[in-house]
């Protein structure tokens, strides 16, 4: 399901613990890390396609999660043409993403990988709230310094901004 403008529908997940760490997952038989991700499916909301991605990946049900915020626009991140299927090339250009926030209220052993026969990830850890995002692959990196910005703000305390933030691009002086 695409959009007009070639961007898939999907949901973003950062689950933090009591002392704001966020989880992150490594991609099955892959270096990169990442937040749960996925698309929202024809007639679902954007809540329900998390809840749902969010138990396939991670395991966790509602009841083990309390929703913090969320993003108030879609987020959007092009594909590079090389990882975009032949048969899509030409319509499809990326995602467009709801992030939430969610607060880890049940526990760590709650978690399992393994709760959907497709996992997505084969190890997670907490890291800091401002992890390095170069471990993210560089087309999302952008995407996620957006949605942890914006979201910070329903943590308390508010986790500072990056230590080294990504340079400002100038605007042409014309």
């Amino acid at each position: 399901m695409l959009d007009r403008d070639g961007y898939r529908p999907n949901v973003g997940i950062i689950i933090c613990n009591d002392k704001n760490q966020v989880f992150w997952g490594k991609r099955v038989r892959e270096h990169s890390w990442q937040f749960p991700q996925g698309g929202i499916k024809s007639g679902e909301t954007p809540e329900q396609a998390m809840f749902r991605e969010l138990m396939e990946e991670t395991g966790l049900k509602p009841e083990h999660v309390r929703i913090l915020g969320r993003t108030r626009d879609w987020l959007r991140y092009d594909v590079p043409t090389h990882w975009v299927r032949r048969e899509w090339r030409g319509t499809y250009k990326g995602q467009k993403q709801i992030w939430f926030l969610l607060r880890l209220v049940g526990r760590e052993c709650d978690v399992s990988l393994r709760a959907s026969n497709h996992p997505e990830f084969d190890a997670w850890r907490w890291n800091d709230y401002w992890a390095p995002l170069e471990a993210v692959i560089e087309f999302k990196r952008g995407v996620y310094e957006h949605a942890l910005s914006e979201l910070a703000r329903f943590l308390h305390p508010v986790p500072r901004q990056r230590q080294n933030p990504r340079p400002q691009r100038q605007a042409n002086a014309t």
